[in-house]
C-alpha cells in the first residue's frame, strides 16, 4: 500500500453493509404478503388508518424510504470504518532520566506531626512530582520490613497516580523500616533501563532505619552512576506512633513510642549518594528541586529510527451530511387527521 493510499482504520465495520440485503428481502416479502395480514380480516383497508393511527404505504413510497435509509446506513458504516488518507510523521523522543521512588510505609509514617499524616503527605508529594514531571520515567517501590514493586519504571504517570490511594501501612504485616532490600529492588529496575539515561533513586521517609551499612550500599550505587535523593517527611518535634484500635504503640516499659524526623541521618544518606535532600512542605519547591537534579545530566533525546504516523481521519466528512439529512426527522409530527386535512 502506498504511503498516501486510502484505507480504513477498522475495515471490519464494512460487514455491516450486508444488513441491507436481509432488510430488502423482508421489505419485498412484506409488500407481497401485506394484503393478507390478520388486521385486514376485521376492517376494510380504507378504515384501518382511522383505527390504528397509521396507513399502509404504497410500494413506491416504501422503496423510496428504504433507499434513503440504505444510503444513510451506508454512510454511517463507512464513517465507523474510519476512512483515512495522508499522514504526518511525528518524531519520538526517549526520556533522558529514570527515577525509582522508594516510599516508606512503616507504622511511623502514620504519625500526624504533619497534616493529615506523614504517609498522606508523602502521597501528595508524589502527586506533585508527577504533575511537574516532564521527560522522566518513574517507578515506585513501597517498603517497610519487606520491599514491594508497586509499578515498574514507566512513562505512564497516570498508572502511578491511580495506585497512590491504595498505599497504606496496612499492606505490610511485619512492621519495621528496612531500606536495604528496597535499594536492591531499585537497582534491579534501573539495570533494565538504557545506559544513556540518568538513573536516580528518591527516598521518601522519616528515617530511622534498622539496616546496617546502608550508607556503604548507597555509596556503591553512586559509583555505578545512580544518584540518591531524599525527601524527608515529618518534623523534629515528632509525635506518637499510632497502633491498633486507635491506640498508640508502646515499648517494653509501656511507654508511648515517639517518632521524629531523622533529618541528620537522611542528609548523610543523600550526601553519600551524590544527591540532594529536601524536607517536604506544602509548596512545590521541594519536588521541583529534586526533579531538576534528576534531569540535570539527562535530557530527552530524539529517536532517529523511531517515528510514528499520525493519520488524518476523514470520518466526519460522512457524519456531517448524515446529521443534516436526519435533522428534519426530529421535528414534531402532526396527528394523522391533521395531516390528511392538510393535503
Amino acid at each position: 500500500m502506498p504511503d498516501l493510499g486510502f484505507h480504513f482504520a477498522s475495515p471490519w465495520w464494512l460487514l455491516g453493509l450486508l444488513v441491507i440485503l436481509p432488510v430488502a428481502a423482508w421489505l419485498r416479502r412484506s409488500t407481497v404478503y401485506g394484503g393478507i395480514a390478520r388486521m385486514n380480516r376485521y376492517a376494510d383497508p380504507h378504515l384501518l388508518p382511522h383505527l390504528t393511527g397509521s396507513r399502509e404505504l404504497h410500494s413506491t413510497e416504501r422503496w423510496r424510504r428504504f433507499s434513503r435509509w440504505a444510503l444513510l446506513w451506508t454512510a454511517l458504516i463507512i464513517a465507523m470504518a474510519g476512512p483515512r488518507w495522508d499522514f504526518t510523521r511525528v518524531q519520538l523522543f526517549t526520556p533522558g532520566a529514570d527515577l525509582v521512588i522508594l516510599l516508606d510505609i512503616s507504622r511511623s509514617m502514620e504519625v500526624s506531626d504533619v497534616r493529615p499524616s506523614r504517609l498522606a503527605r508523602a502521597r501528595q508529594e508524589i502527586e506533585d512530582l508527577i504533575n511537574q514531571n516532564q521527560g522522566v520515567r518513574i517507578g515506585l517501590i513501597a517498603f517497610a520490613s519487606v520491599a514491594h514493586v508497586v509499578t515498574p519504571i514507566t512513562e505512564d504517570n497516570q498508572a502511578v497516580r491511580n495506585l497512590l490511594p491504595a498505599l497504606s501501612t496496612d499492606l505490610v504485616r511485619l512492621q519495621g523500616s528496612r531500606l536495604g532490600q528496597a535499594l536492591d529492588r531499585a537497582r534491579s529496575l534501573l539495570a533494565g533501563q538504557p545506559e544513556k539515561t540518568q538513573h536516580s533513586i528518591l527516598l521518601i521517609s522519616d528515617g530511622d532505619f534498622a539496616d546496617l551499612e546502608i550508607e556503604q550500599q548507597i555509596e556503591a550505587l553512586a559509583k555505578e552512576g545512580i544518584q540518591f535523593h531524599v525527601l524527608g517527611i515529618g518534623s523534629s518535634g515528632g509525635g506518637p506512633v499510632p497502633g491498633q484500635k486507635g491506640r498508640f504503640l508502646t515499648d517494653g516499659r509501656r511507654q508511648t513510642v515517639e517518632s521524629r524526623l531523622d533529618e541528620a541521618g537522611l542528609i548523610k544518606l543523600a550526601n553519600a549518594g551524590g544527591g540532594t535532600y529536601q524536607t517536604a512542605d506544602f509548596r512545590d519547591e521541594d519536588t521541583s528541586k529534586i526533579l531538576k537534579k534528576v534531569m540535570s545530566r539527562g535530557k530527552a533525546q530524539a529517536s532517529e529510527e523511531e517515528q510514528v504516523r499520525v493519520w488524518n481521519e476523514r470520518f466526519y466528512w460522512l457524519l456531517l451530511p448524515v446529521m443534516l439529512v436526519m435533522l428534519p426527522g426530529f421535528r414534531n409530527y402532526l396527528p394523522l387527521e391533521k395531516r390528511e386535512m392538510g393535503r
